[in-house]
């Protein structure tokens, strides 16, 4: 009986986040406020009464996802204790924290480094990306490759559910020769730019000069990372997976489907939202899932 806790990414903000952490929890509060002061702006004040538009912003965005996360598990406590962890791109980074692999200071750096640094790569050029549903990966991927232009497979999220990123024209021209080859939907998503694509190479470059240059310890159990889908236990490995991960695409049907295959019996999501308990069920209809709560009776 293996316990699995995941963590999720960029897309579950909603505004009023983490609040309930603050008002009822004096380590929550503690550790938001120490968050304001590492960031050199009070990012409570955008999560818990800032507009939909606010929220949005990247540099706001992540770090916003990060601590939900990563305080709502320091809150659990003694109830928090995984066998197993991963976190679906920016989750990925709540995960190393969860298990110990970072610590909280650090992660949230990195984290708002890495929103800077992808921000930038963002602007440097025109891109997206679009969710493609109903076909196949392998045809997902030759349709990408028959493109002109920069399109590539970015997030797997679950089995007919397939994110490509790219220069917009060349999204454009996929989504037309994926819709003709039956894709169900091939839709345009509201992002920044062309994560987990080479686009995002400036940005990967830019984090992993911070990456190196911090400490990640033994963690307490394996993460599986989005560039390997495989259970990761030694540091220097987990530091270059997660390098590469900005310009890798994030393998997380072949996560949860390693996860499952490694002894998951359940999994719990920790952080805003219920994304990855519905692909998990997309995996397996009848595999436990729950979201974590913090409790306050």
């Amino acid at each position: 009986m293996s316990k699995a806790y995941v963590f999720p990414g960029q897309g579950a903000q909603f505004v009023g986040m983490g609040k309930d952490l603050y008002d009822n929890s004096p380590l929550a509060k503690d550790l938001f406020e120490k968050a304001n002061d590492i960031l050199g702006f009070r990012i409570t004040d955008v999560m818990f009464n800032g507009t939909d538009e606010d929220l949005k912003q990247t540099k706001v965005t992540q770090p916003a996802i990060f601590l939900h996360s990563v305080i709502l598990a320091k809150v659990l406590g003694d109830d928090f204790k995984p066998d197993m962890v991963a976190g679906h791109s920016l989750g990925e980074l709540s995960a190393l924290v969860a298990n110990g692999t970072l610590n909280f200071e650090d992660g949230l750096k990195l984290v708002s480094q890495r929103a800077l640094a992808m921000q930038k790569a963002c602007e440097a050029e025109p891109s997206t990306m679009a969710a493609i549903l109903g076909l196949e990966d392998n045809v997902v991927e030759e349709v990408c490759a028959s493109i002109d232009g920069i399109v590539v497979a970015a997030n797997y999220n679950c089995p007919g559910q397939l994110v490509i990123s790219g220069a917009v024209p060349a999204v454009d021209a996929a989504c037309e020769k994926l819709t003709e080859a039956g894709a169900k939907r091939a839709l345009k998503l509201p992002v920044g730019g062309a994560f987990h694509s080479p686009l995002m190479e400036p940005a990967r470059a830019e984090l992993a000069a911070a990456i190196e240059a911090t400490t990640f310890n033994q963690p307490a159990c394996p993460v599986y990372q989005n560039v390997t889908a495989s259970a990761v236990t030694d540091p220097n490995e987990i530091k270059k997976n997660l390098v590469a991960q900005l310009t890798a695409p994030v393998r997380w049907t072949q996560t949860m489907n390693q996860m499952i295959a490694d002894g998951a019996s359940s999994v719990t999501e920790v952080g805003p939202g219920k994304v990855l308990q519905g692909l998990f069920k997309k995996v397996d209809r009848a595999f436990p899932t729950e979201s974590a709560a913090l409790e306050t009776a």
